[in-house]
């Protein structure tokens, strides 16, 4: 049994230096302070968080566990991972038969009508080459152009918010809350019903989460959406994180539990939750940036977790969040609340720890 106790510690000592509670000091909260008037506020709820808590499994058994895994926490941009996911549960159903169909295509009266947007895939949306122009709920996409985020070994020359010239979909890689959240409203209108109500029965019941977690969108982020048998429902579009507030609060366990679905290709014991391939291709990277596949954060040259296998993913989220799949060592990791410059080296402490008690 490997030793994972200096790893631990490791974690524990390097918290992100957030404070716990967000009301205690709100300018040291989040990173909605980063984008331009008067997008620089909360549009959604959030609330306190606990200390650096984790949970590591391998072979699909629990090996360690610290802080507090069964408290449910906001996890940021790790909720982009999920609407990956629940494209797959679209695609299992058939209402994405090609993730490389144009969002328009099915999907029509939500912002894919232009002439720039309507070329734009689904596949675009989930590898975020889309470059679609818009405002969603209130946000243009513009607050988030030339973002510059921990993980992009080439980050935009440009000023946070300015209006960067747009590129043919397809062609340009950018990281942008703001067509995330299009992607989450577009997926909603594909189901017909709200993402955590499908994401809760296609995914989270079956492989055994618990009842704590949420996922919730802003305060104004309601719309009407057409039932089959006739009239409409009122439901929130949720976000694909925790920007502006809102967005998924999720254990370590949860998480653990979802990153082991994907370890394992989808399949739950004896039943197929996703299909055949699909959490596969979320980890092939992306032709323009092969640090990134289908909303998830990739290993592919080494150089962005130094000290995990090539073929490692990872699903990220601000604050220090981050969900580690090793194929190589059958293993997962859920860490939350690490600072992000230590991220990568508690990463490859766990890898070598492992690697040297299977040697």
């Amino acid at each position: 049994m490997a030793d994972l106790t200096a790893c631990i510690e490791f974690a524990r000592s390097h918290e992100v230096p957030w404070p716990r509670d967000p009301a205690a000091d709100p300018a040291k909260w989040g990173v909605h302070h980063d984008d331009p008037p008067p997008f620089n506020r909360l549009r959604g709820p959030v609330h306190a968080r606990g200390p650096v808590s984790g949970v590591i499994l391998r072979g699909g058994k629990e090996i360690a566990a610290w802080g507090e895994p069964d408290r449910a926490d906001l996890t940021f941009s790790v909720a982009k991972t999920y609407l990956a996911l629940l494209a797959g549960v679209a695609h299992g159903r058939g209402l994405l038969p090609d993730p490389h169909e144009p969002v328009v295509e099915r999907v029509k009266g939500i912002g894919f009508e232009s002439a720039h947007n309507r070329t734009i895939t689904w596949a675009h949306l989930l590898e975020q080459t889309s470059e679609w122009e818009g405002t969603c709920f209130g946000i243009p996409d513009t607050v988030d152009r030339y973002r510059t985020v921990a993980h992009d070994p080439k980050p935009p020359a440009g000023r946070k918010g300015d209006a960067r010239p747009l590129q043919t979909p397809g062609t340009y890689w950018e990281y942008n809350d703001v067509r995330i959240n299009q992607l989450s409203l577009a997926l909603l209108h594909l189901f017909g019903a709200p993402l955590p109500e499908v994401f809760r029965a296609a995914i989270m019941q079956p492989i055994g989460a618990s009842d704590d977690w949420r996922w919730v969108g802003y305060d104004d982020a309601w719309i009407e959406i057409p039932q089959a048998g006739g009239g409409t429902r009122r439901v929130q579009s949720v976000p694909g994180g925790t920007h502006w507030g809102a967005g998924v609060s999720i254990s370590a366990r949860d998480q653990a539990r979802i990153a082991q679905l994907m370890l394992d290709g989808g399949r739950h014991g004896a039943t197929q939750l996703l299909p055949a391939g699909w959490t596969q291709r979320m980890m092939q990277p992306c032709a323009l940036a092969r640090f990134y596949g289908w909303l998830m954060w990739l290993n592919t040259d080494g150089t962005v977790f130094p000290g995990a296998s090539r073929r490692a993913a990872f699903m990220v989220g601000a604050g220090g969040h981050y969900i580690g799949i090793e194929p190589e060592l059958e293993v997962v990791l859920a860490v939350r609340w690490i600072d992000p410059a230590y991220a990568p080296a508690f990463i490859g402490q766990v890898v070598q720890a492992l690697t040297s008690a299977k040697n």
